[in-house]
């Protein structure tokens, strides 16, 4: 198998800076629900890159569950390798590979815990056993077994019989709030067209990136 024999041209479809909204975030919705409209799989799916206190980069995907003009949230385990690498370095960066598309958006910022009040109010609308989930997993932690997963779930699903799931002390949500957003549409001749959104104090400036 010759991997340089993979390649595809990519469409005329273009991007041009008159078709962007001034605002980042409006923009972002638009590309979304277009993605959402065109069925892309999990639209929300994104990847989450953070370092960790040696310098090594990490690699993971995470599902993006809102935005707005203050960034964007996903839940995790607060005591996971990903928590571990934002306490020490809180800069991180996300990208959403809208492929089918020909289209990738990329954020660049630091990412910080959110309320409790806010993470109690996504992990109340989880279904049930998603909630049992969150308390099941030590995210990141080496265990021995499938099977150890399972009877810890048997366990917690026991506790948990009556009455509302809590919110686990150790689970919660994080906000990127971004400092750059590319938005990048593929291009014939590998000439993409690229835009970068960067924040100078309450205000984004565009520019259009080489491809």
């Amino acid at each position: 198998m010759n991997l340089a024999d993979f390649r595809k041209e990519y469409s005329d479809r273009g991007l041009h800076r008159d078709e962007l909204n001034p605002d980042p975030f409006t923009q972002f919705s638009q590309w979304f629900q277009h993605a959402t409209e065109l069925g892309v799989h999990e639209p929300n799916a994104m990847s989450l890159a953070t370092v960790d206190e040696s310098g090594m980069p990490s690699q993971r995907t995470v599902l993006l569950k809102y935005f707005d003009t203050d960034g964007f949230v996903f839940f995790t385990n607060y005591s996971s390798a990903k928590s571990r690498h934002i306490a020490a370095n809180p800069k991180v960066a996300l990208l959403f590979p809208w492929l089918i598309l020909e289209r990738q958006v990329i954020v660049r910022g630091s990412a910080e815990k959110i309320s409790s009040a806010e993470s109690l109010k996504y992990f109340a609308s989880r279904p049930r056993e998603s909630q049992l989930g969150a308390w099941v997993s030590n995210q990141s932690e080496v265990i021995t077994s499938r099977k150890f997963l399972m009877q810890k779930l048997a366990e917690i699903r026991d506790k948990f019989h009556h009455g509302d799931i809590p919110l686990p002390s150790f689970w919660g949500g994080y906000r990127v709030v971004p400092q750059a957003i590319e938005f990048w549409q593929g291009g014939p001749a590998r000439l993409h067209d690229r835009f970068l959104y960067q924040k100078h104090e309450n205000n984004w400036a565009i520019e259009r990136l080489s491809p």
